[in-house]
């Protein structure tokens, strides 16, 4: 499973050229279901093929663009491991495919630029947060969405405490001792120095957490996702002295986490996480309804689209699994909207979307009965 980040959503909105090729369909993760996976990507990519040709693309030239999606039909490991949903994206510059814990309907979109919006829950409230697990044995770091859970190399990042120390002095060195509380069955770390005492000990614990943030600091300085830390709860105030990461909350998962495995920290931590997740929609919910009426607020796909293209959407909430056929006409201003797709159109609540994503909006994906006014998306404009 890979996830997105924000930087690779903006490469593919911001760097293709020509025709753009989105392939969304459903994965399964057992067999025998999974046989028919490469099957029904098979015939997407043979459909994609006569949409090209469709827009004026000569048969070999359309053959060549997808050509780097073939090998996938065959290769048998590729769709033994899949999650929920697969997202592909082939244009004549770029071939990026995504095993993603989305259920995805499968769509195929043809246009002069990538079809993102199915993406989107992945970076608002059903999006992205972090679990960092800390012990002295072992840092083990998580990127985690609502449906999964997947563990992240930190390169350059001591494993353990010992690591972070080994070129210390000896007389610098701590023993890393354990017990089991009878209460609790949860074990607990004791640190005793060689000629040093308990501020020692703290000092070199807080050098450890520093060299495991400045790591974690290269992987995710760009993201706003939520952070949790799993471990030992006296550890918890050294880390955050340590810590340099914004969104790191307050609550977190105590106990030693070296016995868990990925999937039950990350049932623990969906526990504590969902409602910092869901704030912000909450908050953005709430604030729509206080300017509905407005100047500042809209459910008028024609004004948003003007709007997103011009940069002055704060937020944008948008219907998933809804399509809305057109185009805008940037040199008349003109919004044009189809009740089915005709040629040279594009799903103008998608293009919205891109255009607030990329102007420093927020974008909320969600599902249509979610959306205020129960149109296909509303808005709150910045002025």
């Amino acid at each position: 499973m890979n996830l997105l980040s924000k930087e690779e959503l903006k490469t593919l909105i911001e760097k293709p050229e020509g025709w753009c090729v989105s392939i969304y369909m459903p994965t399964h993760r057992a067999f025998p279901e999974t046989k028919q996976d490469p099957i029904r990507f098979k015939n997407l990519l043979r459909e994609a093929e006569e949409r090209l040709k469709t827009v004026g693309l000569r048969s070999s030239d359309a053959k060549k663009l997808l050509k780097p999606g073939k090998p996938l039909i065959k290769n048998g490991l590729f769709w033994q491991y899949q999650a929920d949903g697969l997202a592909t994206f082939i244009s004549s510059d770029l071939f990026y495919h995504y095993r993603l814990p989305l259920k995805f309907d499968e769509l195929l979109v043809v246009t002069d630029r990538f079809h993102i919006k199915p993406l989107l829950p992945l970076f608002s409230h059903e999006g992205r947060f972090y679990i960092l697990a800390l012990s002295q044995n072992e840092v083990r770091f998580f990127q985690c969405s609502q449906f999964s859970v997947k563990e992240v190399e930190l390169n350059n990042v001591p494993r353990s405490l010992s690591d972070a120390l080994k070129y210390d002095d000896p007389e610098k060195q701590l023993q890393f001792h354990t017990r089991t509380s009878t209460a609790a069955e949860e074990r607990a770390a004791m640190f005793h120095g060689h000629g040093v005492g308990t501020d020692d000990a703290k000092d070199n614990i807080l050098r450890f957490f520093h060299q495991v943030d400045d790591g974690l600091h290269k992987l995710v300085r760009k993201e706003q996702a939520p952070l949790m830390l799993a471990g030992v709860e006296y550890l918890f105030p050294i880390y955050r002295e340590a810590n340099s990461y914004p969104h790191l909350i307050e609550k977190g998962i105590t106990g030693n986490p070296e016995g868990l495995k990925a999937e039950e920290l990350h049932e623990q931590a969906l526990k504590i996480v969902e409602p910092y997740l869901l704030k912000a929609q909450e908050e953005a919910m709430a604030q729509y309804k206080q300017l509905a009426g407005s100047e500042r607020a809209s459910n008028n796909p024609k004004a948003i689209v003007e709007g997103a293209y011009d940069g002055r959407i704060e937020i944008l909430i948008v219907a998933l699994g809804i399509r809305q056929w057109g185009f805008f006409d940037s040199k008349t201003r003109m919004v044009h909207l189809h009740p089915e797709a005709e040629p040279g159109d594009e799903d103008l609540l998608d293009f919205a979307a891109v255009h607030t994503f990329l102007n420093g909006g927020k974008v909320y994906a969600v599902k249509p009965e979610e959306v205020p006014d129960e149109t296909p998306l509303a808005a709150i404009f910045r002025y």
